[in-house]
């Protein structure tokens, strides 16, 4: 069996493949990234005259998500459009999270029983607070800003 002499400049082919499984690699490692920023205190804050942390659930700024009456007390609803959860922990008190699970970005798609849930891998989040009450999340949702001004829930 002959060899063929390689031309001066160009790669081999374990060089090619070398560098196709590390663009590779790059490209998956940063499809795993968690774009959350959870810095912070990791309890929202929010309440009807007070908004608490800026989130990514920015789009539909200033425009009214709900009324008052259609956030149960003891629980929430979750606006998907705009990646958003709003809860009333209790009565006249509303806060606001991301919609996104802070495990593996996943949407949360329910609130019973006093928590946020994620269908994913069945983490629980807190309605008061973000906080996760069983994971295998291990940092709270992210608070979103919003105003409650009458009957009216709006993200600030």
């Amino acid at each position: 069996m002959t060899e063929t002499p390689l031309i001066s400049g160009s790669p081999n082919r374990r060089t090619v493949v070398a560098g196709v499984g590390a663009a590779g690699l790059a490209a998956a490692l940063a499809a795993c990234g968690d774009s959350t920023d959870t810095s912070g205190s990791g309890t929202a804050q929010t309440s009807p005259s007070q908004s608490g942390a800026a989130s990514s659930a920015a789009a539909g700024t200033g425009s009214e998500l709900a009324k008052t009456s259609d956030i149960p007390e003891g629980g929430g609803k979750i606006f998907a459009d705009q990646k958003v959860v709003v809860t009333q922990p209790t009565a006249g008190e509303f806060k606001a999270f991301s919609a996104v699970c802070t495990h593996q970005g996943c949407a949360v798609t329910s609130v019973s029983d006093g928590t946020i849930n994620c269908p994913c891998h069945n983490s629980k989040f807190k309605i008061a607070d973000g906080s996760v009450a069983s994971g295998p999340a291990t940092q709270p949702l992210a608070a979103a800003s919003i105003t409650v001004s009458g009957d009216s829930v709006t993200l600030a």
